[in-house]
């Protein structure tokens, strides 16, 4: 199906933009969902439960600015999706789990902290500030839960370091796509060099905390030559055509049904 028209009084590229942020988000919530009953430990259940509704009401906010959020979520098909390739990934042991989270949350609390006060600047963007502003906290709680375990790990057994070193260089090519341009925010808002050279910062000091190394972009290259930006192209990992199927599969089964 064609994309959702803007929302009224939201223009296109506001709306271009608040669907790629919020495909992000829902496509991660989904996948933390998928621990619900696999959790190591009960306490962790909880905690990636409230990260996953997070992300959930991050998505419906963004998709209020877009158009009709279900027809967005549960009609749109596989290439119509403008997330990053990132939070696609499976949730694999827990810490693929974490470095993914790490990864993401890192630089989703940057980028929103700019949003945040775009509006001064860019009144059109005042919908995704507003989503932007009301949801740093809740990213910064999810920074320190990724942080706390990286570390947990990393400086842990012998076992627990290795699969968290393993999770970091898994996962280290999708990271490029994190810094390209989103379209429809405006050119010169954010400058993906800048804005990388602080994710780097801070994702290096947690790494460092946890006796880990950042992946050495010779051996472990930050993206694939074929895939930098893919996802906001609307190209995705074999992964996420099941992950949709699953996900779309209760509201497809039913259409026009009301709960």
């Amino acid at each position: 199906m064609p994309e959702e028209p803007a929302a009224p009084g939201a223009d296109a590229g506001t709306a271009h933009a608040a669907l790629a942020l919020g495909d992000d988000a829902l496509v991660l919530s989904h996948r933390l969902t998928e621990w619900a009953g696999d959790a190591p430990v009960l306490e962790e259940e909880v905690a990636l439960a409230n990260l996953a509704l997070d992300l959930l009401g991050q998505a419906r906010n963004l998709y209020a600015i877009v158009g009709d959020e279900d027809a967005l979520a549960f009609r749109r098909e596989e290439r119509e999706f403008r997330n990053v390739q990132l939070v696609e990934q499976p949730n694999g042991d827990f810490a693929h789990t974490i470095a993914r989270q790490l990864y993401f949350s890192v630089h989703r609390e940057l980028l929103y902290a700019e949003l945040a006060g775009a509006d001064r600047e860019h009144p059109r963007l005042a919908p995704i500030a507003a989503v932007a502003a009301k949801a740093l906290p809740e990213l910064a709680y999810h920074r320190d839960h990724a942080a706390t375990w990286t570390v947990r790990l990393g400086d842990g057994t012998e076992e627990s370091a290795r699969r968290m070193r393993r999770a970091i260089d898994a996962l280290w090519r999708y990271t490029g796509e994190l810094f390209e341009p989103i379209e429809g925010l405006p050119a010169g808002l954010i400058d993906p060099a800048a804005h990388r050279e602080d994710w780097l910062r801070r994702v290096g000091a947690v790494l460092e905390e946890a006796r880990l190394d950042l992946p050495d972009a010779e051996t472990v290259p930050d993206r694939d030559a074929w895939a930098a930006g893919a996802g906001r192209q609307g190209l995705h990992t074999e992964p996420f055509g099941r992950m949709l199927a699953e996900m779309q599969h209760l509201h497809r089964s039913h259409p026009g049904a009301s709960w």
